[in-house]
């Protein structure tokens, strides 16, 4: 694996600044947001100074006890190649569950929700993780997450779940150092046991970011700066290996570029002084390193997983994103409490991206905008994309909201309108002749 250096999370907002940003080898950008015939004109530039682009996906649910989609497969596979990137990552987590598999409807969280890490479903990631390294172009990379809950009856640790699914697999692992914290705060696992478990060779590069604790939750919001506990946690780690690359993630709230600087900056300093431990430790002279080959999946795939093992998966998983997403009752064996807390951040998550998809909305609605989605994802959970759950939400509005202003509801009515049909209402013949009449009637 080629050593990628220092690297920022490409975003829309901040794509100026990243531009002008001093000391930057590489960029990710999440690939859902890329369109690979348009792609923004920051990204072709960085592109032509030969900054390198990592497409990192976000909704293939390789942790899922489906099989992966074909389509969001060769979508990566495209954008890869698009960007001649040299590797992809995505993540190890289940972000819908229900359909075929378990009989039951199809739910989206809308979110990264954590795997059991169990026998069944490691199994079932290994060969979800095998299909998709056969589907795309360059090497595989997955990203442990970060978690508020926890599954009961667990038989692996973290660092022995990703240990096994790199030996098996020899699928590369994107260490998120800020999802270890979370992780240890929010249950209670030791980030430097988890490091002292994983398979250092096989580590493509590492995130970084910044999150917040409230009522001993913390929240791994990519919003806030990255806090000290993180940067002791890259220390430890560059203190054991010498990562290929290092990665600030900002989604959110973001800063001035001055503000960016430093936290790169700070970034590091971190691994400038694990290094330095780890020279100090060894008695030489510290000299970057790239990383080994890591681990080799062997030589016999073995049988694939059993369609009753999947269903078992996908059956649990089901349950516990209905009770997340829909209001049933909770799985046996889960925290309630931290339920709630999951479930308020997966609704107040899906606001935040609906006002950003459709930003309209909070427009038309005003101060409304949020209780009201926030009382319609009660009863109504996603069954698609933000763009449908978008249109559902106006559409529940309008069906619901018999005392709205008037004048509101004609606009969220023709907001509707316009974009609930195959093509924009605008665009239609008789559309156009009508406002095109009513153009020539105000002119009188």
């Amino acid at each position: 694996m080629a050593r990628l250096g220092t690297g920022i999370g490409w975003r829309p907002e901040i794509a100026d600044v990243v531009e002008r940003m001093p000391g930057i080898d590489w960029v990710e950008a999440v690939s859902e947001n890329l369109c690979p015939g348009h792609l923004p004109d920051s990204l072709l530039r960085l592109r032509e100074r030969g900054v390198t682009v990592v497409p990192h996906g976000v909704s293939l649910g390789l942790g899922g006890g489906d099989r992966p989609d074909a389509g969001r497969l060769a979508a990566l596979a495209e954008r890869a190649e698009v960007l001649g990137s040299p590797l992809v990552t995505e993540h190890i987590a289940f972000v819908r569950a229900g359909g075929a598999l378990t009989a039951s409807p199809q739910l989206e969280a809308g979110h990264l929700l954590p795997v059991p890490r169990t026998r069944d479903a490691l199994d079932v990631l290994c060969e979800n993780v095998r299909i998709a390294q056969d589907a795309l172009p360059v090497p595989l990379a997955v990203e442990n997450i970060a978690a508020l809950i926890s599954w009961p009856d667990e038989e692996l640790t973290e660092g022995q779940f990703l240990y096994e699914l790199a030996d098996r697999t020899g699928v590369r692992l994107l260490i998120d150092v800020a999802n270890l914290h979370t992780n240890h705060v929010n249950r209670g696992e030791d980030p430097a046991e988890a490091l002292g478990e994983l398979p250092l060779e096989a580590i493509a590069y590492v995130h970084v970011a910044g999150g917040f604790e409230r009522d001993g939750v913390w929240h791994d919001s990519h919003a806030h700066p990255v806090a000290q506990p993180v940067l002791d946690i890259l220390t430890d780690l560059a203190s054991r290996v010498a990562p290929p690359g290092v990665l600030l993630e900002r989604d959110e709230n973001f800063p001035e570029g001055d503000e960016l600087r430093r936290e790169v900056a700070a970034i590091g300093a971190a691994v400038a002084k694990g290094r330095a431990t780890r020279a100090a430790a060894a008695g030489v002279t510290v000299t970057p390193r790239v990383s080994g080959a890591g681990p080799e999946a062997g030589p016999g795939v073995g049988p694939g997983v059993d369609d009753a093992v999947r269903q078992r998966l996908g059956l649990a998983q089901a349950a516990l994103l209905s009770a997340l997403v829909a209001g049933t009752p909770v799985p046996e064996g889960f925290d309630r409490a931290r339920l709630g807390v999951q479930a308020r951040a997966l609704a107040g998550k899906r606001a935040d991206v609906v006002g950003k998809v459709a930003p309209e909305l909070p427009v038309i609605l005003g101060a409304g905008y949020r209780p009201a989605f926030l009382a319609y994802a009660q009863g109504c959970p996603m069954t698609g994309g933000y763009r449908r759950d978008a249109l559902d939400f106006a559409a529940h509005v309008l069906r619901t909201a018999e005392d709205q202003d008037p004048a509101v509801r004609r606009a969220l009515r023709e907001w509707w309108l316009e974009r609930s049909g195959p093509a924009p209402r605008s665009a239609r013949p008789g559309v156009r002749l009508a406002r095109a009449t009513r153009r020539v009637l105000l002119r009188r």
